[in-house]
């Protein structure tokens, strides 16, 4: 690091500033130095950089690092009320203090809060990146936040981004669909359907679809169905889920949505007895419902780790190559399935 600095015509703070993505040094002196540095053949000490990590977890560090969540969805209070969102979050409190880090908290659609107004409180508190929650209305992130896309690293959790593309960590949705069919035939099913809205299929690339059609291979043709996207317009227009449920009779249904039940039984069909659910993604007041857990607490986790692995490296901006962490997630017994 001295010969960096020494060639470069900085101090060696610079060039320690440099390399660990400090945003307050210009980004034509970072450039630079970064350049030098590969010339000299400069590499990080990973026994340093695990020790500064162990310090920063057993909290002898004088001041300790902070990084930040950005709630991107349109509630200011997901965070706490979100039906799925807090999951997210306390992965991601539980893993940052593991790691020595701190968070702090901000809402994306605070309308007095922009990419430079953000990174202005970013500098001003030495947050070295930041990690998106709560994105649920589109794959693209606000042009108003461009200085921080391309000024900081950040990581985005539950969907891939694709303007701009940045890396991201989600759980795995097209295994577990294939998973949750798997199951549902094992417990002697014959006839199992996909209810979802298509709205949030495209969310996350057609992954739910994709893994169902995958999953479906292994049945006879006849007992292929036909997957239900109409969800939004079936809530005031029942009639769509009627005609698709007595087109297709399905004898299980995979779905995100508890209020499938309701208008079965407005059919006169009763869970277990005369058709099976299965949640997709289990929450708290799901206890009786058969399905997945979907571990996006442990999505966050992994969304914390590829953050910190990416300020140790330098890394900051929008990525040329994004990369993804992928969470599988478990099978659930309950009530909505009768027992094989």
């Amino acid at each position: 690091m001295n010969d960096v600095a020494k060639e470069a015509g900085v101090s060696k703070n610079t060039v320690s500033l440099v390399l660990k993505n400090d945003p307050q040094i210009p980004r034509r002196t970072a450039v630079r130095i970064r350049r030098i540095a590969a010339r000299l053949g400069y590499r990080k000490n990973a026994t340093v950089a695990r020790l500064m990590a162990a310090l920063r977890a057993s909290g002898e560090q004088g001041a300790r690092a902070t990084i930040g969540l950005l709630n991107a969805h349109r509630d200011r209070n997901a965070f706490r009320a979100h039906p799925t969102i807090p999951a997210y979050v306390a992965g991601c409190r539980r893993r940052a203090a593991e790691l020595g880090y701190g968070v702090d908290e901000f809402w994306m659609h605070d309308p007095s809060l922009g990419g430079e107004t953000l990174n202005s409180i970013l500098r001003a508190r030495g947050i070295p990146g930041i990690i998106v929650v709560g994105l649920m209305s589109g794959n693209e992130l606000p042009s108003d936040f461009l200085a921080t896309w391309t000024g900081y690293p950040c990581v985005v959790t539950g969907v891939r981004t694709r303007r701009p593309a940045l890396s991201f960590a989600c759980v795995d949705h097209h295994d577990l669909v294939r998973q949750a069919f798997e199951k549902v035939i094992a417990f002697g099913y014959e006839r199992p359907a996909l209810v979802l809205d298509g709205r949030i299929d495209e969310l996350v690339d057609g992954r739910f679809s994709a893994g169902f059609e995958v999953a479906q291979r292994c049945l006879r043709r006849g007992y292929r169905l036909r997957s239900f996207y109409d969800v939004s317009r079936a809530r005031s227009e029942p009639a769509l889920f009627r005609k698709w449920f007595e087109r297709e009779k399905p004898d299980a249904i995979l779905t995100l949505y508890r209020e499938v039940r309701t208008w079965l039984e407005g059919l006169n069909v009763y869970v277990p007895r005369d058709a099976g659910l299965v949640q997709l993604e289990l929450r708290e007041n799901d206890s009786l419902w058969a399905g997945m857990n979907q571990h996006n607490d442990i999505t966050g986790e992994a969304a914390v780790e590829m953050l910190v692995a990416m300020i140790q490296n330098g890394e900051s901006g929008i990525p040329e190559f994004p990369r993804a962490t992928m969470i599988s997630s478990s099978w659930v017994d309950g009530c909505t399935l009768r027992m094989p």
